[in-house]
C-alpha cells in the first residue's frame, strides 16, 4: 500500500510539473536542469520532456499542394549513457522532377547549469551538422548537441517540406525512454482522404474536428510562378484565395512509459505505439477522384501495373544470351532453379537501398552487376520464367518495418521470389550472396509475404518456415580423478541453424570461435575444434570439439553430484518478468536434440537419478522430453526441447512462463554417485 501511494503521489507530482512548465522553444527552467532523475523512471538516461508535431498543407504554383511538417522537442539527459540522444537523424527523400524534401528551420540548443546556478544555452553550430547522400533516394541530415554534460537539457526544431504526400512517415508516441508530454496535429485539406493505421500495445484516442480555411498565395503575372516575398515589384503580383474545408486529427499524451527491452523481443520499434497516416483517396471539386491502396487485390494490382516492376518482367533480351548458355543440356527444373539462382547472386551485388521496384531498369542494373532488392529480385523471377518456372515476385515488409496489417502500397519495402510447386512456395533471396532456398535471413521472417502472380491475382504466403531447424548433438562423456568431466562434443545443425552458425562463425578464428564456446559456461574449456560445411550453402554445418568442464561434478560426503547435462543446460530462464508486453518471437521453430553418454567412473554406482519426464504448452507450441537411463556402467540421458511455434502471443506468457521454470528445474537436477 506504502509503494503504490509513493507511486500515485510521483504521477500527480508529473502531471502537476508537465502542466507548470513553459514548453516555448528557449523557455527551458531552472527546475528541469535540476531534476536528477525520472520521477517515475529512475532509471532511465535520458526522458523526452516535451515532443510537439504539427503537420499542414501548403499550395505553389510549382508544386501544387505539399506538406509542411514541424518538430520541436525539448529531451533531458541525465548521465553519459543518455549521450546518445544528443544525435538526431533526419532522413529526407529525394523525388524525381526536383519535389524533394526540404529540411528548413533548423534551430538548436544545449542548456546547463553554471557553477553560480544560471542557465547557460550552447547553440548549435555547422560543424555540428552533417549532411550524406544515403543513395540515389534518401539523403540523410545528421546533428549532434554541442556541450554535452550530464543533467544538460537539449532542445530543437525545425521544418520539413514535402512533396511527397501519398505516405508520411510514421509518427512514434513511444520510444525506449519516457515521454513527459506529447502534442500530435495533422490537418489535411478535405480533398484528401487519409487511412490513419494505429500501432503498439498502448491504447491512444485520435481526436477529430475540421474548419474551415484559406490559402493565399501569389506569383508573378505572364510567368505564373514565384511569390510575393521575391518580388520587388508589388504592382505585378496576382495573388489567388483558395477556400476549403481542413479536417484535424490530433493526439494528446502525458506520460508515456518507456519501452522496456524483453528477452526474445526483436525490433522493439514494432511494439511502439505510434501512427501511420497512409493516403487512400484524392478528389477535388469537378473529378472524378483517384482512389488508391483499399483492398490486397488492388495494392496488388497497382505495384504489378507498375512499368518498374511488372513491366521488368517482361524484357528478357539483356540476359537471354547468358542464360541460355547457364541452362545448355539442363532439363530438370529443380536444377534450372538453383543454376539460375546461383548465377544472380555471384553476378549481382545488393546496394544496401531496400526496394520493391527496380531503381533505373533492370538492364542498367545486369550491366553495371549492381541493384536493390527490387532490382535483383525481379531479375531472379524474369529468368526463372525465361528457364519456363513458375516464378512470380513477392512483396515483403521487414521486421524493423512493421507488419503490413492493412492495404497499404507503402507497407512493403523489400521483394524476394518465390516458386510455386505442387501447392507449396519456395522462397529465394538473390541479394543476400549467403542465402539458400526457404532459408530467409531473419530480419524478413516477418509473417507473411505478398506474392504477385502475373495474370494479377496474389496472395499471402507464410515466411516463417513450417519445418524446424535442427541441431542434434551427440556427447560422449568420462570423468578424470580430479573429478573433471572430459568429453567430445559433435553436432549437426540444419535449416536456419545452419544460416546462424554461418553468421556467427564463417568469419571467425578458432581462438575466437572458441571463447564464443566458452563464454558463459563457467569451468568450461574447448579444444580441437573442427567445422564441416560450414560455407557450404545448402549443406548442413557440422561442428566438432573437445572439453573439460571442471564444474560439473561436486563431491560432498563421499558422493559425487553429477549435473548430466553438462554445458548444454539452460543456465537461467529467460522469462523472469511477472508480466509480458510483448509477444515472444523465437524468429523459426527449432528442435535441440542432445544424446549424452556419461561413463561411470571405476569404483562408483549410482545412488539415484532424475526422473525422466514429458511436457509442453498448450497446443504443443513448445515441447521438452528428458528420458534417462543406467546400464552397463554408462548414464544415457535423451534430451528434446521444441518450439512448434515461433511466435507466442503475449496472452499466452504465464504458461509460458511456467513451462522454463519446469524445464530449467528438470536440467538442473543431478544424479548422485557412490562408492561400490
Amino acid at each position: 500500500m506504502k509503494s503504490t501511494f509513493v507511486v500515485i503521489l510521483l504521477l500527480i507530482f508529473t502531471v502537476q510539473l508537465s502542466s507548470a512548465q513553459n514548453f516555448k522553444f528557449g523557455k527551458v527552467s531552472k527546475e528541469e536542469l535540476e531534476e536528477k532523475s525520472h520521477p517515475t523512471d529512475p532509471e532511465a538516461h535520458a526522458a523526452i520532456l516535451y515532443r510537439d508535431y504539427n503537420a499542414s498543407y501548403e499550395q505553389s504554383l510549382e508544386w501544387g499542394f505539399y506538406i509542411v511538417e514541424d518538430f520541436h522537442e525539448r529531451i533531458k539527459i541525465y548521465d553519459k549513457e543518455g549521450f546518445d540522444w544528443a544525435t538526431q537523424k533526419i532522413i529526407l527523400y529525394q523525388a524525381e522532377g526536383g519535389k524533394e524534401e526540404d529540411l528548413i528551420g533548423l534551430k538548436a540548443f544545449t542548456y546547463s547549469l553554471d557553477a553560480n546556478g544560471k542557465v547557460q544555452k550552447v547553440k548549435l553550430g555547422k560543424s555540428g551538422i552533417f549532411k550524406e547522400e544515403v543513395n540515389e533516394y534518401w539523403n540523410e541530415e545528421k546533428f549532434t548537441m554541442p556541450d554535452l554534460k550530464e543533467g544538460c537539457v537539449i532542445e530543437f526544431k525545425y521544418s520539413i517540406k514535402s512533396a511527397y504526400i501519398n505516405g508520411i512517415d510514421t509518427y512514434r508516441f513511444q520510444e525506449t525512454i519516457p515521454v513527459n508530454k506529447l502534442n500530435f496535429r495533422f490537418a489535411v485539406p478535405e480533398y484528401y482522404t487519409y487511412k490513419l493505421h494505429q500501432k503498439g500495445w498502448m491504447p491512444y484516442t485520435i481526436n477529430t474536428d475540421a474548419r474551415d480555411r484559406t490559402i493565399v498565395y501569389s506569383y508573378k503575372m505572364g510567368t505564373r510562378s514565384g511569390s510575393a516575398a521575391d518580388l520587388k515589384d508589388a504592382h505585378k503580383v496576382e495573388k489567388y484565395d483558395l477556400s476549403f474545408k481542413e479536417n484535424i486529427y490530433e493526439v494528446e499524451l502525458d506520460n508515456v512509459p518507456a519501452l522496456k527491452e524483453e528477452p526474445y523481443a526483436p525490433y522493439l520499434d514494432n511494439y511502439s505505439a505510434s501512427l501511420k497516416m497512409e493516403l487512400s483517396y484524392v478528389k477535388f471539386p469537378n473529378s472524378s477522384g483517384d482512389s488508391y491502396a483499399t483492398t490486397w487485390e488492388a495494392v496488388s494490382k497497382s505495384i504489378y501495373s507498375s512499368s518498374s516492376f511488372g513491366g521488368q518482367l517482361n524484357k528478357t533480351n539483356y540476359f537471354e544470351d547468358d542464360i541460355d548458355a547457364l541452362l545448355s543440356g539442363v532439363s530438370n527444373p529443380q536444377e534450372k532453379m538453383a543454376r539460375i539462382f546461383d548465377f544472380v547472386k555471384k553476378k549481382m551485388t545488393w546496394n544496401k537501398l531496400n526496394s520493391i521496384y527496380s531503381s533505373n531498369g533492370l538492364r542498367s542494373a545486369y550491366k553495371e552487376g549492381t541493384g536493390s532488392t527490387g532490382d535483383i529480385n525481379l531479375m531472379l523471377t524474369a529468368m526463372l520464367r525465361y528457364a519456363g518456372v513458375n516464378a512470380n515476385p513477392i512483396l515483403v515488409s521487414t521486421r524493423d518495418n512493421g507488419i503490413p496489417l492493412f492495404p497499404t502500397r507503402n507497407g512493403f519495402n523489400y521483394l524476394i521470389s518465390g516458386v510455386e510447386v505442387n501447392n507449396n512456395v519456395l522462397l529465394f533471396d538473390a541479394s543476400d550472396k549467403d542465402g539458400e532456398v526457404n532459408i530467409l535471413q531473419p530480419k524478413l521472417l516477418n509473417w507473411q509475404g505478398r506474392i504477385i502472380r502475373e495474370e494479377g491475382s496474389s496472395t499471402w504466403v507464410p515466411l516463417v518456415p513450417s519445418s524446424p531447424a535442427v541441431e542434434s548433438a551427440m556427447v560422449q562423456v568420462e570423468i578424470d580423478e580430479d573429478l573433471t568431466a572430459v568429453g567430445t562434443f559433435k553436432s549437426r545443425q540444419t535449416g536456419h541453424y545452419s544460416r546462424r552458425y554461418r553468421d556467427i562463425y564463417a568469419n571467425k578464428n578458432i581462438d575466437d570461435v572458441r571463447k564464443s564456446l566458452e563464454e558463459d559456461e563457467g569451468e568450461f574449456e574447448v579444444s580441437n575444434i573442427e567445422f564441416e560445411n560450414l560455407k557450404n550453402l545448402g549443406e548442413s554445418v557440422v561442428l566438432n570439439y573437445t572439453f573439460e568442464k571442471a564444474d560439473a561434478i561436486e563431491e560432498v560426503g563421499g558422493k559425487l553430484y553429477l549435473s548430466p547435462m553438462m554445458h548444454l543446460a539452460f543456465n537461467e530462464s529467460p522469462f523472469m518478468l511477472e508480466e509480458r508486453k510483448y509477444p515472444i518471437d523465437f524468429n523459426y521453430p527449432l528442435k535441440d536434440r542432445y544424446l549424452i553418454n556419461i561413463t561411470i567412473p571405476e569404483g562408483y554406482t549410482v545412488e539415484s537419478m532424475p526422473e525422466s519426464a514429458s511436457f509442453g504448452m498448450e497446443r504443443n507450441a513448445l515441447g521438452f522430453r528428458y528420458a534417462i537411463s543406467n546400464s552397463g556402467g554408462k548414464i544415457q540421458l535423451s534430451v528434446e526441447f521444441s518450439v512448434n511455434e515461433a511466435f507466442i502471443g503475449a496472452e499466452e506468457y504465464v504458461g509460458l512462463k511456467k513451462f522454463f521454470e519446469l524445464l530449467i528445474e528438470k536440467e538442473k537436477e543431478k544424479v548422485v554417485l557412490v562408492k561400490a
